[in-house]
């Protein structure tokens, strides 16, 4: 499973503490952005480069972990592209529904929650390790929002 990881200026900072902490764990990744701190970017750029490399990528599995203020934009980014599903998530019981109902790849974290704890850490072990459970109905909602794009 490849990762690949973006976050705008608000989401910076942590991102790299996540980059740290996959590399302990093996999980090879790629930082699509932004590669410095700018107060003046834009997280759509971020949320493409990501969305185009899952899509675009021979990896059985990959994904994407997202970063910005909220964790919204890029979801909302993200998710303009066809057969991403991005999920704003806050919690890991969020992240497990998310992978195991709906197939997530790409997990948005709102990173201003998260600011001086390290409780994001559950939330990306879940996402991490969580399958999709591919029952059927989960099958054929996912087919149905491909078709919407």
């Amino acid at each position: 499973m490849k990762i690949y990881l973006g976050a705008d200026h608000r989401g910076y900072e942590l991102k790299d503490k996540i980059e740290a902490y996959l590399a302990k764990r093996n999980y090879p990744v790629e930082d699509v952005g932004a590669l410095g701190y700018d107060a003046g970017d834009d997280f759509p750029q971020f949320a493409s480069a990501a969305a185009l490399k899952i899509i675009g990528s021979d990896d059985d599995d990959p994904r994407a972990i997202l970063l910005c203020g909220g964790g919204q934009g890029m979801a909302m980014a993200a998710n303009r592209f066809g057969r991403i599903r991005a999920a704003v998530v806050a919690d890991a019981d969020a992240a497990r529904t998310a992978r195991y109902e709906n197939d997530a790849n790409v997990l948005s974290l709102p990173a201003d929650k998260f600011d001086g704890n390290d409780d994001w850490q559950a939330i990306v072990d879940m996402f991490l390790t969580t399958k999709f459970s591919g029952k059927e109905r989960y099958v054929r909602r996912n087919k149905q929002l491909d078709e919407l794009i």
